[in-house]
């Protein structure tokens, strides 16, 4: 009777161990060091949505209902709000310490398309310091906070985005094209306001030269947001729930350390303009595994701020795991770049499939940067059907993805070196394996800059079928064992 009472004991511990640490196992044998990531530990409260007088009818505005929720929540130290079956409109939500936002199966969050619902605030967009609409889902400086359930969050980004005809069919154009308002302020280019168009023309990289409130509200369109802005957090969750439709990129942790994006689908349809599914910006120990993204831009982007912003701001993306993901259409599967001032290192790229996407595995940046990027290592990559490249180092980048700048003829260019300075950006010590590519455009390109060439590029175990070989500029010690391109044309 002791043995056994001892053996239920013995086992109900190590349950409990493997329950507390299902995370362990994408931290070992990595070829860097990295802390284990656990997933928050929330408090057992539970409230539901509707006790807060929501309606989940999609057209009864739940913007109190949340808010109301999350306070109550957080007067009794935190806990879980439940979002039951149904269509929640809404306004901007700010999640805070110790919260669960929950979707039950058939819940849908819709965030409201009016910007008068969220007002202009501080932030950073594309690595830069400006101001922007608030996101429709925020947490700052919050601990402990998680979005998990099958429920969907969908960010009605088409009240927002610009659109290119090019990318859409003609019935698509004339859809989306006669929403009132818009206008087309060059041919096959739409924008869903006038304020846009004057937002976009002023603009430097999306930063506009508004100086005064007024001018900054004229153009409060432009200033679309990403759709799910997570800053400065820690232990941070985002489980099982789809992402959706944002109105420029869809998930956004910014200086958060200790993150875990599980089993999540974040999608946005292909023709959406900065429409990236995940950039991951100078975050500390995150685990991105088992998940799914199809995107307008990037799909999985690893990020650091961009030029004298992001090297002020001084904080690398580092110790990262991506691990059985997979990425359908996208500007990139894996992309690390062209915001990488602060520098990317020790990311491993492991167990992933792109299928389709209009890069495989692709590092960007253009001088200006500054920067390093080094210790990333990729081992296990599946890829079908990649419009360009397998693979490509391009330090040339100028805003357009490689489809569109193969499109318009932006072929190499001879360069002269310029002097090495703080403004360089540096790609060093990558190690690339067990990679697999039925059909690409081209196989391989490295183009890098000549005063600081690509260096210690490992390629092993690498099958690439494309119309299409190799190139390299401006690169060293590139080492390849086992390396096989096979051309179709």
């Amino acid at each position: 009777m002791k043995k056994t009472f001892l053996s239920m004991v013995l086992l109900l511990t190590a349950l409990a161990s493997t329950a507390q640490n299902q995370y362990e196992k994408f931290t070992r044998d990595l070829p860097f060091v990295m802390s284990q990531v656990q997933a928050p530990v929330i408090p057992a409260t539970r409230v539901s949505l509707p006790d807060f007088g929501a309606v989940g009818d999609g057209h009864y505005l739940c913007t109190e209902a949340f808010a109301s929720a999350i306070d109550a929540l957080t007067a009794k130290g935190g806990g879980h709000l439940d979002v039951p079956r149904g269509v929640w409109l809404t306004g901007p939500i700010v999640l805070k310490s110790n919260i669960d936002l929950h979707l039950d199966a058939g819940a849908v969050i819709q965030f409201a398309a009016d910007e008068n619902l969220y007002p202009l605030i501080k932030t950073s967009f594309e690595g830069l310091d400006t101001r922007r609409c608030q996101s429709p889902l925020s947490a700052n400086n919050a601990q402990n906070i998680s979005i998990t359930g099958e429920g969907v969050i969908d960010g009605n980004g088409q009240y927002w985005r610009p659109l290119k005809k090019s990318k859409v069919t003609e019935s698509q154009w004339k859809k989306f094209t006669a929403v009132a308002g818009g206008v087309e302020p060059k041919k096959g280019y739409w924008v869903p306001s006038e304020g846009y168009a004057r937002g976009e023309a002023g603009a430097n990289m999306n930063v506009p030269n508004a100086t005064t409130e007024a001018e900054w509200l004229a153009i409060k369109r432009f200033l679309r947001p990403v759709m799910v802005s997570l800053v400065g957090c820690k232990n941070v969750l985002l489980q099982g729930v789809i992402f959706q439709n944002s109105p420029a990129w869809n998930l956004h942790p910014l200086m958060c350390e200790n993150i875990i994006i599980d089993h999540v689908l974040a999608r946005n349809p292909s023709y959406a303009q900065n429409g990236d599914a995940l950039d991951l910006e100078s975050c500390k120990n995150a685990l991105i595994v088992d998940s799914k993204f199809d995107a307008g831009d990037d799909g999985i982007c690893i990020k650091s701020g961009k030029d004298a912003d992001g090297r002020k701001r001084g904080i690398p993306c580092e110790n990262v795991v991506v691990d059985g993901c997979t990425v359908f259409a996208g500007h990139g599967g894996f992309v690390v770049g062209s915001e990488m001032s602060g520098g990317v290192k020790n990311i491993m790229v492991r167990n992933c499939q792109f299928l389709g996407t209009d890069v495989g595995l692709r590092f960007k940046s253009t001088r200006g940067r500054g920067g390093i990027v080094e210790n990333i290592f990729v081992d296990g990559v599946s890829m079908t059907d990649i419009e360009t490249y397998a693979l490509t180092f391009n330090m040339y980048y100028g805003g357009k993805s490689v489809a569109e700048a193969l499109a318009d003829g932006d072929g190499d260019k001879e360069v002269k070196p310029m002097p090495v300075d703080e403004t360089t950006p540096i790609f060093r010590n990558i190690d690339i394996r067990n990679v697999v590519c039925n059909h690409a455009g081209f196989a391989m390109e490295f183009n890098g800059i000549p005063e600081m060439p690509i260096d210690n590029i490992s390629l092993k175990n690498v099958d690439i079928q494309a119309d299409h070989d190799a190139t390299f500029k401006y690169c060293t010690n590139i080492k390849k064992d086992n390396v096989s391109i096979k051309l179709l044309k």
